[in-house]
């Protein structure tokens, strides 16, 4: 082996294979005998590509090269197709329109071309000939854009209302039978994971709904995914419990849990279109369940109530669906990428249909992941994901202990799993050691925890991801002072509140993270635009907190290096706020590097952004941390810095 510091090691894992080679597969759906899902390709600049796939593996573009099936309802999107009788519906991201390809691939739109309406979460009702599905019109001008339930006529495109009055919408299911229809709504200041409710209504021959009454939720209760069985029996997830548990509704009832426990069975609903369950028959349920950040599929028994555990080398589960006797689901494990997969549920032969990666790791160049539990503020147990640096060509010098990057993920409502991301893995064969922190706020361990930081963001987030950091510092595992941070996003706005509040981190990146969070509440969309209120207050009304709180007026506290990288079309995080806390640290002389990218959103699409960013960053910590990257790297300026 060749001794070298750390960080400087040669690997093969190289910036342009993990922007290339990985693809986003999304919105995975069934019908027929076919799998459809989405490809989100970064070397076609983050286009959409709808796939069609058979058992056997063989696949088909449904999409011409001209079609990105993507909506921007919520911004996040999610839920952008349908398919129905072998047609498909979905939306296109240039113009936003509904559109539908037949059975020949002739693709035409159908929503009214003079609307500025964004479509997700459609279905089809054949018997009535049309779409029912969430609208999002941004045609009110200065005001905030208007969400409804909506039908639109597939002969003629007619466009109709059938539910309003709410925030927002989402989750509309028909009855096999077509006779009821189920759906979510909430409103501000709540998001999806905080209340909403499920409601039924009776749905007449000409397809209008009467005698609207509510199935379960509210205020401070998060029903998501209603699902009717087979036989017309509605079953939703709640986390009334203070766990989401899958629920089934039969006369009027407040609903039975299927399988009671301190499992969560289902996640945010960031996206719609999201799916942890689905019915093999009336009586069976494949789900996927999460224990404390390790998620598992189940099979469970509606007649007998008894449940049983799949022993699969899956460590994450999403889009659970089922075709006949066979489930099919993307999943991935520490030593595989996701894929989509299809499980047999009688011979249980598992097949890789398609694989979001085409870069295959050697064993000896792949860091395994410890799940770690550690002690935090007030008491309280944080959870997180070590990968120890790994490469088989390279060791330390005697005594040298490696950099560690703590990664703080974005949400925060969301969290981080222990699935094969060639982005961690580029660090740690590099001879980095790799963080990944589900600190308080995260899913996947209940309301409780998720609850953790209702008015304290910015607080108890950085408190866990430095608990998390000072654990390996005490174990000896990491250099005390090679440490970093960094996150994307709301992971953005960890990594700036632990570079200015706390003196742990000595170098950070934030990719489109919030510095002002007063800015933020005046200038984000619709979907979040009251999301501050339960992790920090209300706004205007503790406006103070929202200045104590942001990096921005408090830059003077910042003594380590950092750099910024950001999309300047992103409408949820606006240029603007890393432009100035850019700004800020030049002038007040710290070293700070700041790379804005044209033609990116809210995260990183396109293949050379992503290879960019991740080259800025490696380079950056070279030169803070004092050690020579073994890969050819384009020199990034770094302000009120002389390179040494």
């Amino acid at each position: 082996m060749i001794t070298s510091s750390f960080g400087s090691w040669k690997s093969p894992i190289g910036s342009a294979l993990v922007a290339s080679a990985s693809i986003k597969l999304n919105d995975l759906t069934v019908e027929g005998e076919y799998v459809y899902w989405l490809e989100g390709r970064a070397a076609e600049g983050g286009r959409n590509v709808l796939i069609q796939s058979v058992m056997t593996g063989a696949t088909k573009e449904l999409t011409p090269p001209d079609i990105n099936v993507r909506t921007l309802a919520h911004e996040y999107g999610g839920g952008a197709y349908v398919v129905s009788e072998g047609e498909v519906f979905f939306s296109n991201y240039k113009d936003q329109r509904l559109h539908r390809r037949n059975k020949e691939g002739v693709i035409e739109a159908i929503s009214p071309a003079d609307s500025k309406c964004y479509y997700a979460d459609a279905i089809v009702d054949r018997k009535r000939n049309r779409v029912i599905c969430v609208c999002e019109d941004h045609s009110y001008e200065g005001e905030e854009a208007i969400t409804t339930l909506v039908e639109i006529d597939i002969a003629n495109g007619k466009q109709e209302m059938l539910a309003a009055g709410n925030d927002f919408y989402s989750s509309v299911r028909l009855s096999p039978d077509g006779k009821q229809l189920a759906w979510l709504s909430w409103s501000h200041p709540n998001m999806p994971w905080d209340g909403t409710t499920l409601w039924v209504a009776p749905v007449g021959n000409d397809g209008s709904l009467s005698n609207i009454r509510k199935v379960a939720g509210g205020s401070a209760e998060s029903i998501i995914q209603p699902e009717w069985s087979p036989d017309g029996i509605l079953h939703y997830i709640s986390d009334r419990s203070g766990w989401w548990n899958i629920y089934r509704h039969e006369d009027y009832t407040d609903g039975e849990a299927v399988w009671e426990s301190q499992l969560e069975f289902g996640g945010p609903q960031w996206v719609f279109g999201l799916s942890t369950y689905a019915f093999i028959d009336a009586d069976t349920i494949i789900a996927t369940y999460c224990n404390k950040g390790v998620w598992r599929l189940a099979r469970i028994d509606l007649k007998s109530k008894e449940n049983s555990t799949y022993d699969l080398p899956f460590t994450h589960y999403s889009y659970v669906r089922t075709l006949g006797s066979k489930a099919v689901f993307r999943a991935g494990s520490p030593t595989k990428s996701s894929a989509i997969i299809v499980f047999d549920l009688e011979t249980k032969e598992i097949k890789n249909l398609k694989s979001s990666s085409s870069l295959n790791i050697e064993e000896g160049y792949l860091s395994i992941p410890e799940t770690i539990e550690f002690p935090t503020v007030d008491g309280c147990t944080g959870y997180a994901f070590y990968y120890p640096p790994t490469n088989k060509d390279f060791q330390a010098p005697p005594g040298e202990k490696p950099p560690v990057l703590v990664e703080s993920h974005g949400g925060p409502t969301s969290a981080c799993v222990n699935v094969l991301s060639q982005g961690i893995q580029f660090w740690t064969s590099r001879g980095f050691a790799v963080l990944d922190v589900n600190y308080g706020g995260s899913s996947g361990f209940g309301r409780a925890y998720r609850e953790r930081l209702n008015g304290k963001w910015g607080i108890v987030d950085v408190d866990d991801c430095c608990s998390a950091a000072q654990f390996l510092i005490d174990a000896g595992k990491v250099d005390a002072n090679k440490c970093a941070i960094t996150g994307g996003s709301a992971g953005g706005y960890t990594t700036l509140c632990a570079l200015t509040f706390r003196k742990l981190f000595k170098a950070g990146a934030s990719y489109y993270g919030i510095s002002d969070l007063e800015a933020l509440a005046l200038e984000t969309h619709k979907f979040e635009s009251r999301y501050h209120f339960s992790l920090i207050a209300p706004y205007p009304e503790a406006k103070e907190i929202y200045i104590e709180r942001s990096p921005v007026h408090f830059t003077h506290q910042i003594s380590c290096p950092m750099i910024l990288l950001q999309g300047l079309e992103d409408k949820v995080v606006p240029p603007n706020q890393s432009e100035k806390m850019y700004d800020v640290l030049r002038s007040n002389g710290l070293p700070v590097a700041y790379l804005p990218f044209a033609g990116e959103q809210h995260g990183f699409r396109k293949a050379e952004t992503i290879q960019k960013a991740l080259e800025a960053e490696l380079y950056f910590y070279g030169r803070i941390f004092g050690f020579k990257p073994a890969d050819n790297l384009a020199p990034v300026e770094i302000a009120n810095y002389a390179i040494r």
